[in-house]
């Protein structure tokens, strides 16, 4: 409810009595003055009390058995942050070791040759002779350049190093009866079948180094071996194509002759990316623990 109160100047004049106070004819004159009005609330306006914020024991209280379930989240990738941690560590010792292996000095071929399946990465020695009619080729891969190309045998072209063939020959070793798988290195496309490169087809007893790998797993989605091209290095097959026992090296890049297979095709290298997922999951970790926090913990949304 609103009250109106006029309020009236101290400047303002009153009446003016014309003849006195006991003339006859006696006339008023009413001074004009402006009035002022003013608007007052009879009621001030309360303000609404402070909100209470809850305490935050009261609000995890509050956390449901469902919003405990989503906890499970950033456990999780915590979780997988610590095991990248671990393979990390694995794959490290794992290069080193190959590493150590790979520049120890060569060693004879043992006499037992089923030794051969604990020297993978080493690098041995053996004096015979290569039976080019049963070669095998295995690819197609590409090269791996040691050096320039052109002066390792003149064999290829930049071009071409992307497309190629590893070249597969039994190898009779000297003063046994025991035979052995030799990948003798890579050629072009171009020159896969052994006529077109007969230079590089040593003839003889030779004598070379190779380092030892042992079988290898058929790759996801990689069709099965048909005829004489193989896609992975599937030695058992191999072997048994070939009549060789199941043992398998590749020559050094120092086995390369003009016209010849290119030697040195072992590949050392190891994918080491554990960083890259340790920093991913623990970062996935924090980001769902804050998220967790604000959403079930406070309760407030974006």
């Amino acid at each position: 409810m609103l009250k109106v109160l006029h309020i009236v100047p101290s400047w303002i004049g009153g009446i003016r009595v014309n003849g006195g106070l006991t003339g006859q004819h006696k006339r008023c004159t009413l001074l004009w003055s402006p009035i002022r009005t003013i608007h007052t609330r009879t009621k001030p306006r309360i303000s609404p009390p402070p909100k209470i914020r809850p305490s935050q024991t009261d609000q995890s209280k509050g956390v449901t058995p469902f919003g405990w379930g989503l906890l499970l989240i950033p456990a999780t990738t915590f979780g997988l942050g610590c095991w990248q941690v671990y393979r990390k560590q694995w794959k490290e010792d794992l290069i080193r070791e190959l590493e150590r292996k790979i520049h120890m000095d060569p060693v004879p071929i043992p006499e037992n040759l089923s030794e051969l399946n604990a020297m993978e990465y080493e690098t041995v020695k053996v004096r015979g002779e290569f039976l080019h009619d049963q070669e095998l080729h295995l690819g197609p891969r590409a090269c791996i350049v040691h050096g320039d190309s052109h002066t390792t045998g003149g064999l290829f072209s930049q071009r071409e190093a992307s497309i190629g063939f590893l070249v597969i020959t039994p190898f009779k070793l000297e003063g046994r009866d025991d035979k052995i798988l030799v990948n003798r290195g890579w050629v072009p496309k171009r020159l896969l079948d052994p006529a077109t490169r007969p230079e590089g087809q040593v003839k003889g007893t030779v004598e070379l180094e190779g380092v030892v790998r042992v079988q290898e797993n058929r790759p996801q989605f990689t069709p099965q071996q048909r005829g004489a091209i193989f896609m992975y290095r599937d030695v058992d097959k191999m072997a048994s194509l070939c009549g060789t026992e199941p043992y398998y090296i590749d020559a050094k890049a120092s086995s390369t002759v003009p016209m010849g297979p290119v030697g040195g095709q072992t590949r050392v290298t190891l994918r080491n990316e554990h960083l890259s997922y340790i920093v991913t999951w623990f970062s996935l970790s924090g980001f769902t623990t804050w998220l967790w926090f604000r959403q079930v913990v406070r309760g407030k949304s974006f």
